[in-house]
């Protein structure tokens, strides 16, 4: 993933801690990194392929695991490409998670990574590339921020780490650059993984919402924050009462 990101706020969603389904995706992909790198050095990195995604190992053999474990490996030519999916991973991810639950974060991760890999598999079929190797999360990382863009429309991302811009306008101008990456030829990087990650995504999301389009999603899901949180605010007051003392602001 090569777009450079960063979160910027001044309360405190990006606290200390992160949520258990952001660390451990974490510890997974820099332990595999490092394996990966270390392996190569060490003249054993061909036995790392096994876990790259290639469409013809999927679909003749039937190496059905490659678009689950392709996400977890990264270039071990440089650090670049891990640096930017782990620190998207991280910016996004972490939010994400403490909105949704480790189990729907996680699940939805898993479902753009995955649904990338068969986007990937697909197009392979349809243009004859069926031995080229894919690695990296940038399929799932590319659904998280398509979601955060989606649900918290109106907070602010500094793009190239300099211009601040509102999420939903990141969101676009990524997608488009995505787009339109596709139609050019291949520099050694998946488009089709990154823009099949977001319209998983998308579609995921507009399933689990029923919103009937884009512009609706983030308002539908502030509206169930605030019963949610009304109908957490009545339980508590009709099992302490209303009477106990006076409400300090």
């Amino acid at each position: 993933m090569r777009y450079d990101t960063r979160y910027r706020s001044v309360g405190s969603s990006f606290s200390s801690y992160l949520p258990a389904g952001v660390k451990w995706l974490l510890i997974s992909n820099i332990a595999m990194f490092l394996l990966y790198f270390f392996g190569n050095m060490a003249g054993i990195g061909e036995y790392f392929n096994l876990l790259a995604l290639v469409p013809r190992a999927v679909v003749e053999h039937f190496a059905i695991w490659q678009l689950f474990t392709y996400m977890f490996l990264h270039s071990p030519d440089g650090f670049t490409h891990i640096l930017l999916n782990m620190l998207s991973l991280w910016m996004f991810g972490t939010m994400l998670e403490r909105d949704w639950g480790t189990k729907k974060f996680l699940r939805y991760y898993f479902v753009c990574g995955i649904g990338a890999g068969v986007c990937v598999v697909l197009m392979a079929l349809l243009f004859g590339s069926m031995d080229v190797r894919v690695i990296g999360a940038s399929g799932a990382i590319l659904g998280l921020l398509l979601a955060f863009g989606l649900l918290y429309p109106n907070m602010e991302l500094l793009f190239f780490f300099l211009f601040p811009i509102k999420a939903k306008y990141y969101v676009m101008i990524v997608g488009a650059m995505v787009f339109l990456s596709t139609m050019m030829p291949s520099q050694g990087v998946s488009n089709v993984a990154h823009l099949g990650g977001m319209l998983i995504g998308y579609i995921y999301l507009r399933m689990q919402f029923r919103t009937p389009s884009l512009a609706f999603i983030g308002e539908g899901y502030k509206q169930w924050k605030l019963q949610r949180a009304k109908k957490k605010f009545q339980v508590y007051m009709r099992k302490h009462g209303s009477g106990g003392g006076p409400w300090v602001q």
